[in-house]
């Protein structure tokens, strides 16, 4: 999909800022869209693409955006908040579970509501990559509304992937640990979890999650199979992919 037109929310900074670099470099056409108009047309004017402020947090937005795409093949629903509180779950304000969850798990929902039935009607091969967490594979302590609205988007890019199964549009779902954005100065590099990403697109993965990180994303599924409550994860050493 190398010189496909190519959505891309949360293009701004972070993680959709590297796949917007990424897919120009390829030779996309770039629809960009993210709430904060001033940095993303910087980026778009940049890169060569169309910027179309959106906050995906809102339907009707997100429809003008899939408009604007035309015959977009590839739609990248990377746009997300970590939220103003990172306790417990009772520490979190009403507006803030209100914000995560309409921005992380309704831009996404929003997203698929716009432009599945588009690629169904072009019925032509095409891709939906959705940006999860590892917070949403993995239960942490704390983190506020952040990592239960994650664990929700990767509930909704499997149920996506078994209702698309039997047409030509594929999905998949990226599950990064700390990346260096404007969420976090420390993890690794954002223009890395977008190589990843895309790579994703031509070998068929569903989803990419930090090898370091999965033996505790199975053992938390084992203990929750087996009724067993629940330990914060951690990491084992580093191993190949």
């Amino acid at each position: 999909m190398s010189s496909a037109t190519a959505v891309v929310t949360g293009a701004a900074s972070g993680i959709g800022r590297a796949l917007a670099e990424t897919l120009a470099a390829r030779g996309a056409d770039l629809v960009l869209a993210d709430v904060n108009a001033p940095a993303l047309q910087e980026v778009a004017d940049r890169l060569g693409a169309r910027a179309v402020p959106t906050d995906v947090a809102v339907p009707a937005a997100v429809e003008e955006l899939a408009e604007a795409a035309g015959d977009a093949e590839l739609i990248c629903l990377n746009a997300g908040i970590v939220g103003a509180y990172v306790g417990a779950p009772w520490e979190v304000s009403p507006a803030d579970w209100d914000r995560v969850f309409a921005v992380n798990v309704g831009g996404v929902v929003n997203g698929l509501r716009a432009f599945v039935p588009r690629l169904l009607a072009a019925a032509r091969p095409a891709h939906l990559l959705i940006t999860g967490s590892l917070a949403g594979a993995a239960t942490f302590p704390g983190g506020g509304a952040y990592g239960p609205s994650k664990h929700a988007v990767l509930a909704v890019a499997e149920h996506t992937a078994l209702a698309l199964a039997d047409t030509p549009i594929g999905v998949s779902v990226i599950c990064p640990a700390l990346v260096s954005t404007g969420m976090s100065d420390a993890g690794v590099a954002a223009s890395e979890v977008a190589r990843q990403a895309l790579t994703t697109i031509e070998d068929g993965t569903f989803a990419v999650l930090p090898a370091e990180w999965r033996q505790s994303v199975v053992a938390g599924a084992t203990r929750l199979a087996a009724g067993q409550r629940p330990v914060a994860p951690t990491p084992t050493e580093s191993s190949t992919d």
